[in-house]
């Protein structure tokens, strides 16, 4: 008989991550990661409530759960639910992958890859020095990066905010050649009036894509996007389950980026990558995230046809107080090879996590939210 979940907890890391640790009553543990940006301390109290029905029962009914979680209350939905559910679906899968055995994409399928291409970040919120970043990013072995087109942005785009941008990407795309990628994320700062306008002024630089050209609740529009340019459109770090990314498939984009923290875990994001397929939909994961996060983004990579590309944090300029490897006990499953991740063969998400570096982090954390940015006028920006 299966030993039962005896306990559920969560930790609060720098820089700005949640680990959920799951344990049956045999002494098995399993991880998974709710980071949910600047609302960490209210996943971690949804974590709380979960764990009031997970306690006692089978972890190996992972579908049961997921569906007990997401709809067994009348109010459900959102962002929050979301990534406390997916933090504990990742460590129930971390669990039954460990019990069997076998790393979690053996469980879906099996592998349709030994490798999974990877990205890095260069700039920050308001990039500068780009060559050199992207210059570092190219000697790790990295063959692809991702961009901020801008700081704060106005509502409707100056002429030198535009020129900035063009600017930026155009010094990227020199460093990288024709080999080499570069993809540029909107970030949700832009009005669709000046995304359409800046997208065919992007077209001579070939953008690997373009991302979040508008913010998740202006979905309806983001069709208008799509046909104003050959760029292919990405998004969906903001969307959070299969209905929310139907709307999006629909209007014609060309990548998908479920979050693995915040859109339902493994067992929803397999889901949506389904769906995305049927409309000829690559995958390509949000995940400026901890290393559980990555190891769930990469098991779904292993088992999933239409997946394109990996972001990943290793480096990324906000890592502020503690770096994506220092939680894991051997970095070796997580390093770079020619631009890419080796297949994962350990079982479960196929990394060990450093639970005490765990817990001395979690005995240190501070609150992380995101700042605030105003225009000119005093009005709120999206940041």
């Amino acid at each position: 008989m299966t030993a039962t979940i005896s306990r559920v907890e969560s930790f609060p890391v720098a820089p700005r991550w949640l680990f959920v640790r799951i344990e049956t009553g045999d002494g098995a543990v399993g991880w998974g990661e709710a980071s949910l940006e600047g609302y960490g301390d209210v996943v971690r109290a949804a974590v709380d409530q979960f764990a009031e029905y997970l306690v006692g029962r089978d972890p190996g009914l992972i579908e049961d759960h997921w569906q007990v979680l997401t709809k067994g209350q009348f109010y459900r939905g959102g962002a929050v639910l979301a990534s406390a559910v997916s933090g504990v679906d990742q460590a129930l899968w971390d669990l039954k992958g460990k019990r069997l055995g076998v790393p979690v994409h053996d469980l879906l399928g099996g592998a349709v890859r030994e490798r999974i291409r990877a990205y890095g970040w260069v700039g920050g919120d308001d990039p500068s020095e780009v060559a050199d970043q992207i210059s570092a990013q190219i000697e790790v072995g990295l063959t692809a990066v991702k961009m901020n087109a801008s700081g704060r942005m106005g509502r409707n785009g100056s002429v030198s905010e535009l020129d900035g941008v063009l600017a930026r990407v155009a010094s990227a795309r020199a460093v990288l050649g024709p080999d080499r990628d570069v993809a540029v994320d909107l970030h949700g700062r832009f009005s669709l009036a000046t995304a359409r306008r800046l997208a065919p002024m992007l077209e001579p630089l070939h953008p690997f894509f373009i991302e979040e050209p508008v913010v998740p609740e202006n979905s309806h529009v983001i069709g208008r996007m799509v046909d104003a340019t050959t760029i292919p459109i990405a998004t969906g770090e903001r969307l959070y389950n299969r209905q929310e990314f139907l709307p999006v498939l629909q209007a014609g984009i060309a990548i998908a980026q479920p979050d693995l923290s915040h859109a339902g875990g493994i067992t929803e994001v397999r889901r949506i990558a389904a769906l995305a397929e049927t409309f000829d939909v690559t995958l390509a994961p949000h995940c400026p995230l901890g290393p559980l996060a990555l190891a769930a983004c990469l098991q779904v990579g292993f088992a999933t046809p239409n997946y394109l590309i990996q972001e990943q944090s290793i480096g990324i300029h906000y890592n502020k107080g503690a770096e994506v490897l220092d939680y894991v006990a051997d970095t070796r499953p997580l390093r770079f090879v020619d631009g890419s991740f080796e297949r994962l063969t350990g079982p479960g998400l196929g990394i060990e996590i450093d639970e005490r570096a765990v817990r001395d982090a979690a005995s240190r954390w501070t609150t992380w939210q995101n700042p605030i940015w105003r225009h000119a006028d005093g009005s709120v920006a999206e940041w």
